[in-house]
């Protein structure tokens, strides 16, 4: 059995880190410049040198985001960029421009080229064409479904095919949308979305007596162009069996604690798999799993086939289960020095996030210290350095988390 990588975004170094820790193959990272998330923390050149020596130690890869929609002026600085990534040896460049894409085959014929989810592939046509190109890797638009997923994958069976499993979606074809533009003058194919999609709107309709007449959905708004988020954890071997290598998490903007929460999840649902078949759908822990962090109503998207049931009305996501207490940083004998995010205090239980045998454990929080060995009963001072005493062994990198009020 071929084992496919899981990959996860990194929108900074320190998320890179937790990605490869709680059991990503590799990263998909941006650097300052024409990628299609500009407010994330993003790397400089020299971080991202950085990043695939990192990754390289570790046996993971690293794949870099040049997916804007390019203008003329971005030309020469993009086969600059393509340049350099081949010299520092990524392990692909993420590309959707066709303009770009004949930029990198020219400049740097020694990089991979995964084409982009913006780029809209939904077929075998338009798959075998940009395999002609060059394109090592085809990034499927979300909008497919398993068969033709599969059947794209038996016409053009050379080329990799990476499919998104879990995260945000887009109300609009592939994230080819122009809302932000419109909305609040920031375009969105350059970068710089503010998901004007999310904002609550209201609708008015002309009635017959001239008057506006307001609509809504119910008392908590109109949220017509707000879509659900992905979850396809209980399709791996559907996804396995029509072709997908690289099972793709959304997420670059988003927390490490839901970076660790859900590649955590999956990676161990990957592994169930490996060990059982499709019977890894029978334990389901996983599913719990992806409700212990914010994320609005899940759905299968067009997996399955058609679905107009893709919208979520009810706000723009929940807040999960789970709350992110603290991050460990290191570990003695019978303690832990911890990190504190959230408030919590003496007598609450901490459930343990980890890739270890830890993950799911609780601590039932008693002693704990300061660094100037205070003893403390509430850890309330955010980023406040804690020795917290218990028996696990914890390892630097786990998270701790305690269960919100229902």
């Amino acid at each position: 059995m071929n084992k496919i990588e899981l990959l996860a975004p990194a929108g900074d170094f320190n998320k890179l880190k937790t990605a490869f820790y709680y059991g990503a193959d590799a990263v998909y990272i941006g650097g300052k410049e024409l990628g299609l998330r500009a407010n994330a923390g993003n790397f400089t050149d020299e971080e991202l040198k950085a990043a695939v020596v990192y990754a390289k130690e570790r046996g993971k890869k690293i794949y870099i985001t040049v997916n804007i929609l390019a203008r003329n002026y971005d030309i020469e600085k993009a086969a600059e960029y393509f340049k350099f990534l081949e010299k520092i040896n990524v392990d692909g460049a993420i590309v959707s421009d066709a303009g770009l894409i004949a930029v990198a085959r020219e400049v740097a014929p020694n990089l991979k080229i995964n084409l982009s989810t913006q780029a809209s592939a939904l077929n075998y046509k338009t798959v075998e064409f940009w395999f002609k190109q060059g394109v090592k890797r085809v990034i499927l638009a979300r909008e497919l479904s398993l068969k033709e997923i599969a059947e794209i994958h038996a016409r053009v069976p050379d080329i990799e095919i990476e499919t998104f499993i879990h995260g945000a979606m887009c109300i609009s074809f592939s994230g080819r949308c122009l809302l932000s533009d419109y909305r609040a003058g920031r375009p969105s194919n350059r970068g710089e979305c503010v998901q004007a999609c999310r904002w609550n709107y209201e609708i008015r309709e002309k009635g017959s007596s001239g008057a506006f007449m307001e609509m809504e959905e119910d008392d908590r708004g109109t949220y017509i162009l707000n879509s659900k988020d992905l979850n396809l954890s209980d399709y791996i071997s559907e996804l396995a069996d029509a072709g997908v290598c690289s099972f793709k998490i959304e997420g670059r903007m988003k927390s490490e604690y839901y970076l660790a929460t859900v590649i955590n999840a999956y990676r161990r649902a990957l592994d169930a798999y490996y060990k059982f078949g499709k019977d890894y759908v029978k334990d389901g822990f996983y599913r719990v799993e992806l409700e212990k962090t914010a994320h609005r109503e899940f759905t299968t998207a067009y997996l399955l086939g058609d679905n107009d049931r893709t919208e979520n009305f009810t706000d723009s996501q929940s807040r999960g289960t789970h709350k992110f207490v603290a991050t460990v940083l290191g570990s003695g004998d019978g303690y832990a020095i911890i990190e504190m995010r959230n408030r919590f205090k003496a007598g609450d239980e901490l459930e343990v996030l980890s890739p270890t045998d830890n993950f799911n454990k609780i601590i039932k929080v008693g002693k704990m210290e300061t660094e100037n060995g205070e003893i403390i009963e509430d850890a309330k001072v955010v980023q406040q350095k804690i020795k917290l005493f218990t028996d696990l062994r914890l390892s630097a990198g786990d998270i701790l988390r305690i269960k919100t009020a229902e």
